[in-house]
């Protein structure tokens, strides 16, 4: 047995559980199993670095080199692709075919994407029935000069990102939405920015044109401001005049949206390997659990015994987005199914598996990882001093930001001085900078495009503190600004020192101001939630703004000093340096460790 000859595989810096398997031909159950021995808890879809995975291949028989370089056609920045896009690079180029292009619609709140939605469905011809459909699945097709359309009918930009975060690309065109009498709102901002990262092209939609105030003009300067400059003002953007309300113009939007997809060559091989993603899904009462799926790639059909995520099942009925019963499906179309033994999560990719055996055995593996990674605790976030690392180790090409402040005044600055920062090799890439305090949306954002948040002379509010523990999500506060642009560089430049993290620890209301001799004034506090140390930090907010940050010299309850207080109890709480306490003010107590 000495003389066995191994195996040789190449390996990229980084992959997933998945692509490993497939790569040594293994059970990805059985790679689990191997990882968990070894002290490594990964699910299926989780990443891990080329020493890892070459330990771990050691041990199954085979020894591991470097993935050869191949000269990058685009410049770029390389990330890991989306599911069905690996799947695709797998296929066979010549059975390769053009699909419906899947297009998602964004925008802000008032600006009338669900009535431009309407419209564009009241416009399909060939469906008949538009009015009448008895069941809404989340997407639907249209139909314009013999092109298939696919529209995903989803809540708006944090529903398309929690998607992207979970791995599915299911978007290929963006119709951003805003109204001509309205103009660039801060929602629109940041749809943008999550189209953006997406890197997905990007239509415009210019509704409400009917309107007497509308001023088209205008909402171009500033779309132009936001670097998507009109065709007609001889930019690459094409933004089209609608008015949803008067069914006006939207044929000219099919036909942008055509004409897009045409130049970016959306693909699929419908006899390939099945693959798609989980849009929506629903209980219900007499029928189980009702999926929304939208294929990407192959044909789904009834019979077929799927898996997605947790969850598994043998599809007993399918539908269109009609409700009609179908009996198969290809790339780009969405349908509603019946048989998955429970209800999937928005964003999970499915596949299709021989047998129901293999999909049990699937399912079985994967809830035994996810609940080992539970335990070990939430993912460990990138931060500042990793990122030279990555990018010594080829994983990384940039920088990737997310950038809050607290005006406008101190925004450009910081936006404009980081963007002069890093070099052609490792560079900043801002996603979204607007003002405001970091909120769960801008960590999802982070999440889905493994970016960094970083405030100025904000907070965090309670939800995106722990969003952003449970998702991995580094994020940076700071107070001065060249501090900020500093770490930057640094960190561009590998020069950083191991950073501190501020976690926070509990949050206090001020009910009453005391004033004791020779100690000062003290802030009388009910805590909230979690706890006060004596050794602590300490933020004093009014009115959501931070009116002084420094550390806490003295914490008593009913008149002793003590080391901590918890929830639910009331302290006198004494901060150095600061006695402006008044009633109503928030203390949030928080420690800084070692990240």
């Amino acid at each position: 047995m000495g003389n066995d000859v191994r195996k040789t595989v190449e390996l990229p810096p980084a992959l997933t559980v998945r692509a490993l398997a497939e790569r040594i031909q293994a059970s990805p159950i059985d790679l689990i199993k191997q990882l968990m021995a070894n002290g490594v808890m990964a699910n299926i879809n989780q990443q891990i670095d080329y020493d890892t995975a070459a330990i771990i291949i050691h041990e199954m028989g085979f020894d591991a080199e470097p993935e050869k370089k191949v000269e990058e056609t685009k410049s770029e920045p390389a990330e890991t692709a989306p599911a069905w896009r690996q799947a695709l690079d797998k296929e066979d180029p010549s059975l390769l075919k053009p699909r419906p292009p899947v297009v998602t619609i964004l925008g802000h709140v008032d600006h009338g994407k669900t009535s431009l939605l309407d419209a564009i469905r009241s416009t399909d011809v060939a469906s008949g029935e538009a009015g009448g459909i008895t069941q809404r699945i989340g997407a639907y097709q249209v139909m314009h000069k013999n092109r298939l359309i696919t529209f995903l009918d989803t809540p708006g930009h944090a529903a398309f990102t929690a998607m992207r975060a979970r791995g599915a690309q299911v978007t290929d065109i963006v119709i951003l939405v805003v109204a001509a009498d309205d103009g660039v709102m801060p929602q629109t901002r940041e749809a943008l920015a999550h189209a953006r990262a997406a890197r997905v092209p990007i239509v415009v939609a210019l509704n409400k044109i009917d309107k007497s105030n509308a001023n088209p003009d205008k909402v171009k300067h500033q779309l132009s401001e936001l670097g998507l400059v009109a065709d007609d003002w001889g930019g690459e953007t094409m933004v089209v005049p609608v008015s949803a309300k008067k069914r006006t113009g939207v044929e000219d939007l099919l036909e942008a949206v055509v004409l897009t997809a045409e130049n970016t060559k959306i693909l699929a091989n419908p006899s390939g390997t099945l693959i798609g993603s989980i849009i929506e899904a629903q209980l219900d009462k007499s029928k189980g659990p009702i999926a929304t799926l939208l294929v990407q790639n192959g044909t789904l059909r009834v019979g077929d015994s799927l898996v997605a995520g947790e969850v598994h099942g043998k599809i007993r009925a399918m539908y269109d987005f009609h409700g009609a019963p179908i009996t198969e499906a290809g790339p780009s179309s969405p349908v509603s199914v019946l048989g998955l033994a429970d209800l999937p999560l928005a964003g999970e990719i499915f596949e299709v598996v021989p047998n129901e055996r293999e999909a049990r055995t699937m399912t079985a593996g994967r809830k035994l990882a996810s609940k080992t990674a539970q335990q070990a605790g939430p993912p460990k976030a990138l931060t500042l001093d990793q990122v030279f690392a990555r990018f010594k180790a080829g994983e990384m090409k940039e920088l990737k930001l997310i950038i809050k402040a607290d005006g406008q005044g101190s925004l450009e600055p910081i936006v404009n001085s980081l963007k002069e920062l890093g070099s052609e090799d490792l560079k900043v890439n801002i996603l979204y900078a607007e003002t405001g305090n970091i909120t769960e949306n801008d960590i999802m954002l982070a999440s889905a495009s493994d970016a960094i948040v970083v405030g100025f002379a904000v907070q965090s509010d309670v939800s995106a503190q722990r969003t952003a523990e449970t998702e991995g999500v580094s994020v940076h506060l700071y107070d001065v600004i060249y501090r900020l642009t500093e770490d930057i560089d640094k960190a561009l430049k590998g020069m950083l020192e191991p950073e501190k993290k501020a976690t926070t620890i509990g949050h206090a209301e001020v009910r009453a101001v005391f004033s004791i001799t020779r100690v000062g004034k003290i802030a009388g506090c009910y805590l909230r939630e979690g706890e006060a140390r004596r050794n602590a930090k300490v933020r004093v907010l009014r009115n959501g703004k931070v009116l002084f940050e420094g550390e806490v010299s003295s914490l008593r309850h009913e008149k002793e000093d003590v080391r901590e207080v918890r929830q639910g109890f009331e302290c006198g709480v004494g901060v150095r340096d600061f006695e402006e306490f008044q009633a109503g003010d928030q203390l949030e107590f928080y420690v800084l460790e070692a990240a």
